[in-house]
């Protein structure tokens, strides 16, 4: 399929109704307001397809964008393919999930989580948050950096607050992150969390509401996911 032949898809799919639920959460236009669900019956039609994953994030379309990622070759993207697209990412749901997936399981995930993290623009520093956790998420804890990510931990308590919106958001999911998958952290990312307290975070013009790391990392450990690793984080 080509990118002009999936874009007539999408629009097929497209609901008023989604589009007016994803625009209160800041998308914009381009785009179809399509369920993931119908995203994930095409995903299994085309599975991964690199070039194609290129020309449907360069549609501007958020519905393609996010496809995009979904149906990305990972190991084939480059350093340059992830930078345009996550300097082109205009909201969080790309810039905090599509990118960070892809770029988490690319061959480039720690150096650009290092990188964007570091940056002032408030979309590629959450980006960065959001690809280490991920990556968290994804790798065997034997081969984690754990020095590294206690300095995160201090970094982000003594800076959560004073950050900007979205990177607070991503932030907070880092310390989930690392009590939910690295038990030798765990009591540590818990102790952070409290310290840190209740995290707010503009949302836009919704109910949603940033969870309070302690409590989540509680709810993880009482259904026995303290540890447990994924094999993707692509949903």
């Amino acid at each position: 399929m080509t990118s002009q032949e999936i874009l007539k898809e999408l629009e097929s799919y497209g609901s008023q109704s989604i589009k007016n639920v994803l625009i209160k959460h800041g998308a914009k236009e381009p785009f179809f307001g399509v369920k993931v669900g119908d995203l994930k019956g095409i995903q299994k039609k085309i599975k991964k397809n690199y070039e194609l994953s290129l020309d449907l994030f360069a549609t501007g379309n958020s519905d393609a964008m996010y496809f995009a990622g979904l149906i990305a070759d990972d190991k084939k993207m480059t350093k340059t393919d992830l930078q345009n697209w996550i300097e082109n990412a205009y909201w969080y749901m790309l810039s905090e999930y599509t990118v960070p997936w892809v770029a988490a399981e690319s061959n480039f995930g720690h150096e650009l989580a290092l990188e964007w993290i570091k940056s002032e623009n408030e979309q590629i520093a959450a980006c960065g948050w959001s690809t280490y956790s991920n990556l968290i998420a994804l790798t065997d804890n034997e081969t984690l950096d754990i020095n590294e990510i206690k300095s995160f931990l201090k970094k982000i308590e003594s800076e959560i607050h004073q950050s900007q919106n979205r990177v607070k958001q991503t932030m907070n999911a880092f310390v989930i992150a690392v009590g939910s998958y690295i038990p030798e952290l765990t009591e540590l990312a818990s102790a952070v969390g409290n310290r840190i307290g209740i995290i707010t975070v503009n949302m836009g013009d919704t109910a949603c509401k940033t969870p309070f790391a302690p409590d989540y990392i509680e709810k993880v450990r009482l259904r026995n996911g303290i540890g447990k690793k994924k094999k993707t984080v692509k949903c």
